[in-house]
Parts: structure tokens; C-alpha cells; sequence
């Protein structure tokens, strides 16, 4: 997408009319790259300020106006992108464009000075620039700007690489990716995504905060990889000659500020996970965690629905239905085929129901499970015959039972067998189920919601039977969380705790289908073609 003037690649004809058109303004005395511009309004805020009466009483004033007339018409400073450039003479139209919509402008030769209708006519779409005048209402009902006086129309930044054709934005999805700074500008619908994205955020922020959460910052490079079951990435401190890991979870941090008696607490973190990738996973991806000492599974299970039930209000609020009504007490919002209501309840659904439903027997049936999974070609026998009972009743309902889950509804599924569910607190009365729910929207995990452990001596054995468990390769990386067994020798209070992720409820709310399309700077292989 770009030259590198000081290497022996020849530059682009195109490239090089752009060149001297910058050349040109330039020896008119003005800086191409622009400066500091003072009292910017944003398109659309200009285009709120035009006044239909000040418009009436301009043209009752007519080509001469009396002497006593004052031009009561909004003036503005704007600064866009051109998108549409017509040059007629002596009158030359543009369309212009920031990250809140696009606004016509007129450059009339008889309205600018001779400095500024020059630079107008070295203008080339793509250019940035900053214009100042009037707003008025076209004949045909176009609210534009005309720039008026000396300085009305200015350079900000030369673009030097012609943009994607018509306008309509980048179609091929590899270069959306990579050229994201063209995307966003070319793709109005782009840059809706990321405004939305923006808005969900601060949303579930200001939500947390008003539940008496407290936001928190946890260690991104950690001594150990803890807080969940994944790979990380490893780099190394010099300073103190340590290997370090990013954070896969900040999960034991968390637990360890309830212990110093932070008792709402809650990060949106960054994660990393050296794992695969796929429409639902980014090897870094954001994350909302949360811990709410003295509740349980329930309370964020309940916290969890009426967060993302606030952020639904605020997508439909901005439209971001792609054409549902814009009234908020209506919270469906499409999916693609799908049409998702966050204004039901959502649904809550245990896991064998959910296994006897996708299977059509019951999970206690075992020796019938171990045949269905290698009759269904779930699991090959050798597989089958080296996992355990609890595994194979997991891979029947991964398989089976989750896809009977009406994705149109939000649906915690809860009590899932507590063996595939090591740090999570078995249920009271019932130690083979553990207080552990997964939300899941359109067949997609969103998060997981959980009763704690704090009892040290039983995390402390869990810990060791996870360990005893890891293949040579993961025994580099995982240890023996020490500190964290005094953190709970401390004491820390009972809690609910939680992992919501943003990504992919991103996705679900804005009608995304894979989470490239809101990860603003997805990670690519690098691009081996020459630049344009």
C-alpha cells in the first residue's frame, strides 16, 4: 500500500501525480501535512447545527443582501477524507468523511481566497483536509459546506496511495485485515463495528461499577502460567535472567485481592493463548473477569445477564440491528439467520438434561455411552478405551448434547460433572456435580461462571492432581502455585467468579461472523507480496 522512496523500486504513475499535486500545494506556502487546527466540530455535529431558518432568511436576502443583514447560518470547521471529488470549473464538489459519517462541501472560486481554490484543485481523493464556512441546504436537500474567506480550505495530510475503487469499500477480506487504517476509513460499516465495540465496553464497565465492582490491573507477564488450562507464550527478562509467560488468565491475581479484602473486583484483560485459530479464536483476545466474594455460580450467572442485557440496549440504541427498529425496549438483534431477544430471560439448562436430550440415554449409562461414542465416530476405540468414564460422557455432550441448545436463546448450562471441573466447588450434597455454569449463545461459549474453591488443602490437592496429569512438554511450563496456597492459608472469602469474552459477545451483538471482523488488528502471517 505504500512506496519506499529510498529503495530502487520505481514509484506508481499514480503515486507520482499525488507526489506533485503535494508539490504543488506545498510552493502555495501551505504545510501538505498540515498542523494544529483549533475548533473542529465532527461531521455529524455539523450537520446537526444546520438551521432550515437561517437558510430561509439567506436566500430572502438574495445575491445582494442589504446593508443591515447578518448571515445568521451555522459556520463550521470541519476536518474529513475526501470520498467524492467533481471538479466543475470554477465550482468544485467534495464529500468528506471521519469516523462519525460524511458531509458535502462546495469550493466556490468566487468564495475562497486564490490560495485556497489552488489548493482545492491539487486535491485527490483520499486527501485529508480541514475546511471553514457556512452550512447551508443545496437545491437538491444536501446539507453542505461552503468554505468562506482567506484559510477556509487547508491541507492536512496528503494521501499518496489511491483508495479502494468507488469507495465501497475493501472487498477482499485478507487486505481488510491487513490494511485495517484503509478498512475502517473506506468501510463505514467497519468503523461502525469498532464504534460498537467501544460503546459494549464501557457499557459493561460502567455497569460493573455500579454493582459496587472495583476495576483492578493484574500482571500481564507472569512467573508462572496459571488460571487456566492452556498453552502460553514465553519470553524472557534479561534483567533478572527469568523466563516469563504472558497471562493465559488473570484469575489467580484476582483471588489474591479478595484475600487483601478487595470484595468486588473485576479486569478486561488482555489474555494470550499459543493455541489455534479459527472464526472464534484470536491467540490474544480480551476478556471481562470478575469475582464477587460471598456470592456463588448464581449471583454471576445473574450479573453476567443483566451486563450483557445493558450492552444489547446500547447496540440497539445505535442501530447497531443493521435495520431492526431503534427502539430499546425491544432487545432483538440479529444473528445471522438468527434472531436473538436479550430481553427474555435467559434460559437455564443442567447437563444431563442436556445429555439425555442430545443422546437419548442417560449419562449414568456408561457402558451404553462408551459404545454410542464409537458408533457415532466421535471417538475412535483406541481413543475410547484410554479415557475415562466422565471424559466420554464430555465428548458425547460436546458432540451431541450442547447442539440441542436453542441458539436463539441465551442459555446457561450448569451443573456439569465435577470431574471435568477440578477447580470449581462441588455442589452441596452432591460432590459429583460442581457448581459450574457455561454460557452459551448461538452455539457459541461466551463464559464460565463458577463457585470458587478456597479451601488451601483441597486446591492445593487439585493442584498436584493436575500436575500429576501433564504431558513432558506442559510440565515446563506449569508448577506448583505456591503462593497462591498461602494466599487461600490467608483466607479467602466465599465468591462466584467469572469469565465473560468480549470478542466473541462483541461478534453475537454487532452481527459479526467471525472474530477477525472485531479484533481491530487481527494477528496475520506476514505479507511476503511487494507493497502497491
Amino acid at each position: 500500500m505504500s512506496a519506499d522512496t529510498t529503495s530502487s523500486t520505481p514509484i506508481h504513475p499514480l503515486e507520482q501525480q499525488r507526489r506533485d499535486n503535494r508539490d504543488a500545494v506545498a510552493a502555495l506556502g501551505m504545510a501538505p501535512y498540515g498542523q494544529r487546527f483549533d475548533g473542529l466540530v465532527s461531521l455529524a455535529d455539523a450537520r446537526a447545527m444546520h438551521s432550515e431558518e437561517a437558510d430561509a432568511a439567506h436566500a430572502a436576502a438574495g445575491k445582494t443582501p442589504p446593508a443591515d443583514y447578518t448571515d445568521k447560518r451555522p459556520r463550521v470547521t470541519v476536518a474529513g477524507r475526501i470520498m467524492l471529488l467533481r471538479d466543475n470549473g470554477k465550482l468544485i464538489w467534495l464529500t468528506l468523511r471521519d469516523d462519525t459519517g460524511d458531509l458535502q462541501v462546495a469550493v466556490s472560486q468566487r468564495d475562497v481566497d486564490e490560495a485556497g481554490f489552488a489548493c482545492a484543485k491539487k486535491l485527490d481523493l483520499g486527501d485529508l483536509i480541514v475546511v471553514s464556512g457556512p452550512l447551508m441546504k443545496t437545491k437538491t436537500g444536501e446539507i453542505t459546506v461552503w468554505p468562506a474567506g482567506a484559510g477556509s480550505v487547508r491541507p492536512a495530510s496528503k494521501c499518496l496511495v489511491p483508495p479502494p475503487e468507488k469507495h465501497a469499500g475493501l472487498h477482499d477480506v485478507e487486505i481488510r485485515y491487513r490494511h485495517r487504517y484503509v478498512d475502517l476509513w473506506s468501510t463505514p460499516e467497519t468503523m461502525q463495528v469498532f464504534r460498537l465495540r467501544s460503546k459494549i465496553v464501557s457499557t459493561l464497565r460502567r455497569h460493573l461499577e455500579s454493582c459496587g465492582f472495583l476495576e483492578v490491573e493484574t500482571p500481564m507477564l507472569q512467573i508462572m502460567a496459571g488460571g487456566a488450562a492452556a498453552r502460553p507464550f514465553t519470553t524472557h527478562m534479561n534483567a533478572m535472567d527469568l523466563p516469563l509467560y504472558l497471562r493465559i488468565a488473570p484469575e489467580l491475581y484476582l483471588k489474591r485481592l479478595m484475600v487483601g479484602g478487595m470484595r468486588k473486583v473485576f479486569e478486561i484483560n488482555r489474555n494470550f493463548r499459543n493455541e489455534g485459530m479459527d472464526k472464534n479464536h484470536n491467540p490474544e483476545f480480551t476478556m471481562i473477569e470478575l469475582y464477587d466474594a460471598y456470592g456463588d455460580c448464581g449471583t454471576v450467572m445473574e450479573i453476567t445477564e443483566s451486563m450483557i442485557r445493558e450492552a444489547a440496549r446500547v447496540v440497539k440504541a445505535e442501530g447497531g440491528g443493521r435495520g431492526a427498529a431503534a427502539e430499546t425496549a425491544d432487545l432483538r438483534l440479529p444473528f445471522g439467520d438468527l434472531v436473538i431477544d436479550y430481553g427474555r430471560p435467559f434460559d437455564r439448562v443442567t447437563f444431563a438434561e442436556l445429555f439425555a436430550r442430545g443422546c437419548g440415554f442417560e449419562m449414568g449409562d456408561v457402558a451404553r455411552a462408551r459404545r454410542e461414542a464409537v458408533a457415532r465416530h466421535i471417538l475412535k476405540p483406541d481413543e475410547a478405551a484410554k479415557l475415562d468414564d466422565v471424559f466420554i460422557i464430555n465428548e458425547l455432550f460436546e458432540e451431541l448434547g450442547e447442539k440441542t441448545i436453542d441458539p436463539a436463546r441465551p442459555t446457561f448450562i450448569c451443573e456439569y460433572p465435577a470431574a471435568i471441573s477440578p477447580l470449581t466447588r462441588p455442589k452441596p450434597g452432591n460432590p459429583a456435580v460442581a457448581e459450574r455454569a457455561d454460557l452459551f449463545i448461538a452455539h457459541m461459549e461466551i463464559g464460565p461462571h463458577y463457585t470458587e474453591l478456597n479451601d488451601p488443602d483441597v486446591q492445593a490437592a487439585k493442584f498436584r492432581e493436575q500436575l500429576r496429569g501433564l504431558d513432558d512438554e506442559e510440565s515446563t511450563f506449569r508448577n506448583f502455585d505456591a503462593d497462591f496456597i498461602h494466599a487461600l492459608k490467608v483466607g479467602m472469602p466465599p465468591a462466584g467468579g467469572m469469565g465473560v469474552g468480549i470478542d466473541r459477545l462483541t461478534m453475537i451483538l454487532t452481527n459479526q461472523r467471525t472474530i477477525r471482523d472485531v479484533v481491530l488488528f487481527p494477528l496475520m502471517r506476514p505479507d511476503t507480496q511487494p507493497s502497491a
